[in-house]
């Protein structure tokens, strides 16, 4: 128990276990509402943005890492990649090219193929549709960091030296591309709906930025199921025994099956980040995974 939970008890409590799925539910009924009256993307966009104004307040009132309140010198850059990776990769291709376009392209998608079980009720289809994606999800993380040719262009996010709300999009576009290709792809050749699409994407986004943020929350039996702020330290460990785990984006299910799930019963480390060398400009860092080898060596001698 941190300094803050002593002071404040009973309330502190409450909001610990509370915060997260209080939050995950008020954006995704918002998001919900928004379908209801035919304007998901302007739901989708105002649940983001309220829920990330929530967490950066939360950040402030409750940190799970007083440490990690320091500035690192990365906002920029964090920005950057965010605007590049995320704003442009992922809300256009996702957001903007299955939501914002769903008028258009409705006639060709309602057309099914595959195995897709459409009579279902819709929760149960986004259900289906996480399981899904999220094994494609899982691999892409996984490979990134399991086969050398990816770390460069994952190890962007990774050289991250505190966890907040405002890196969570600090990703190389190439990064991100792998996972979109492969997470949709496979919603998109089992013949999902364009609506569960949306639903993926959106529930993909939202625990996304939970998952980034220094919040000192609980979770209780959550973890085992979904993907937490208390799974994804571990995750950004040095510690390679704790880092290579837990890929899953959204729920566990995979990291079960494929035995990388892991959560210990003592405090993740507040030294995170990677061993190799990062520069600090967007610019360079944008470049970076296309001079790996070259950088890398230049650095690695310049310290003998």
């Amino acid at each position: 128990m941190n300094e803050q939970s002593k002071n404040y008890g009973f309330v502190y409590k409450v909001v610990q276990y509370a915060a997260w799925p209080v939050l995950l539910t008020f954006s995704i009924s918002l998001t919900a509402l928004g379908f209801v009256y035919d304007h998901p993307m302007i739901a989708f966009n105002l649940s983001y943005v309220i829920l990330a104004i929530s967490l950066l307040l939360l950040e402030r009132a409750m940190p799970f890492e007083p440490k990690w309140q320091q500035k690192d010198g990365q906002l920029l850059a964090d920005i950057g990649h965010t605007l590049v990776s995320k704003g442009t990769v992922q809300a256009i291709l996702v957001f903007g090219g299955v939501i914002g376009l769903s008028e258009i392209v409705k006639p060709a998608v309602d057309t099914q193929g595959g195995f897709w079980p459409a009579d279902w009720i819709m929760p149960l289809q986004v259900l289906l549709g996480l399981i899904i994606a999220e094994f494609g999800l899982y691999w892409a993380h996984r490979m990134a960091h399991e086969w050398k040719p990816l770390w460069p262009y994952h190890s962007i996010h990774h050289s991250v030296t505190r966890l907040w709300v405002v890196n969570t999009g600090r990703f190389h576009f190439i990064d991100s591309l792998i996972s979109i290709v492969l997470g949709s792809g496979l919603l998109l050749i089992a013949g999902s709906p364009l609506e569960v699409i949306q639903w993926v994407s959106a529930v993909t986004a939202f625990i996304g930025i939970l998952t980034h943020c220094n919040v000192d929350m609980k979770f209780g039996p959550l973890s085992y199921l979904f993907n937490t702020p208390e799974l994804h330290r571990w995750h950004h460990s040095k510690d390679l025994r704790e880092g290579d785990k837990n890929y899953c984006e959204n729920i566990m299910i995979w990291d079960h099956v494929f035995r990388s799930y892991y959560n210990a019963d003592y405090r993740p480390p507040s030294d995170i980040g990677i061993k190799e060398y990062m520069p600090e400009r967007f610019r360079e860092q944008l470049v970076l995974p296309f001079r790996w080898k070259k950088v890398q060596a230049g650095y690695n001698s310049k310290k003998l």
